[in-house]
């Protein structure tokens, strides 16, 4: 687990917790300690991703679970695109807020959060466009 926290640059305190809570789902050694894979750090990185974003680790749960399985029913991804949609609604409020302030600054500060936006979007869209082609 010291090696994981590391890597993942949490405490192993935090894994423990996302571990107890079924974030994570270690497997054990003969001698029951827990064993982690590439797959749990790509996870661990998920999850702080989602945290960064304010997602409940509930939420987080069923995104790191839906990501997982093969095939998804319809009701459960028609769950997950309307909560994505509600998301992106939510960014949008939020970006309406940000404009306002942008007059407020000056040009080298407008260009600099500016490149950061584009660049963010720029993945966004190329997902977008990658689900829906």
């Amino acid at each position: 687990m010291g090696e994981l926290a590391n890597l993942a640059n949490l405490s192993k305190r935090t894994i423990d917790y996302y571990t107890s809570i079924g974030l994570l789902k270690a497997q054990r050694s003969k001698s029951n300690y827990r064993i982690y894979t590439q797959q749990d750090l790509e996870d661990l990185k998920f999850i702080e991703e989602c945290k960064n974003l304010h997602i409940p680790l509930e939420e987080i749960k069923r995104k790191l679970e839906i990501k997982k399985l093969k095939e998804v029913h319809e009701g459960e991804l028609k769950k997950h695109i309307q909560s994505v949609t509600q998301q992106m609604k939510q960014l949008q409020t939020d970006l309406n807020v940000l404009i306002p302030l942008f007059e407020n600054l000056e040009s080298s500060q407008v260009e600099s959060y500016s490149k950061l936006l584009n660049t963010e979007s720029e993945v966004l869209l190329k997902s977008l466009s990658e689900l829906t082609s």
